[in-house]
């Protein structure tokens, strides 16, 4: 997987104003919708915070990977927001996360649903990516970043 395939500056925010883990994840839905109207805002909310509460997708260092499967979606996509502040998300390593990495897949697309998440992981794991999208004003620097 190549995550320039996924991601679009379409669907990426810089330094959105966020307090809770709740509104992180309507933002995230709200940003999928408004790129993709076929998505249906409440679905895609509801897969996002079904999975949440099976764990955090809080991977640590301040990073995040909420992830969700939606009906009738043909191909994968991904939502990338900064938030201006980090928030409290349960991460592993107990540490606020400000970067959130989303992908929504297909129901059906269980592979490629695990090989996105191994693939986001190693990029962000890269600690000069992660600096870069930290420090990035706009959403094209982040999707600069990640390129």
């Amino acid at each position: 997987m190549i995550i320039n395939d996924i991601i679009s500056l379409d669907r990426t925010q810089c330094s959105v104003k966020c307090q809770s883990k709740k509104r992180i994840f309507e933002i995230i839905s709200e940003i999928a919708i408004e790129q993709s109207p076929e998505l249906d805002q409440v679905e895609v909310l509801t897969s996002l915070l079904a999975r949440e509460r099976m764990g955090s997708t809080g991977i640590g260092h301040g990073i995040a990977i909420p992830h969700g499967k939606i009906e009738g979606l043909t191909n994968m996509i991904a939502v990338i927001v900064t938030s201006d502040c980090p928030i409290e998300f349960d991460a592993i390593d107990s540490q606020p996360v400000d970067i959130f990495f989303a992908i929504l897949v297909p129901e059906e697309q269980t592979d490629k649903h695990i090989q996105a998440l191994s693939g986001i992981a190693r990029k962000l794991s890269d600690k000069n990516i992660v600096k870069a999208i930290r420090s990035a004003s706009n959403k094209n620097e982040i999707v600069a970043a990640l390129a």
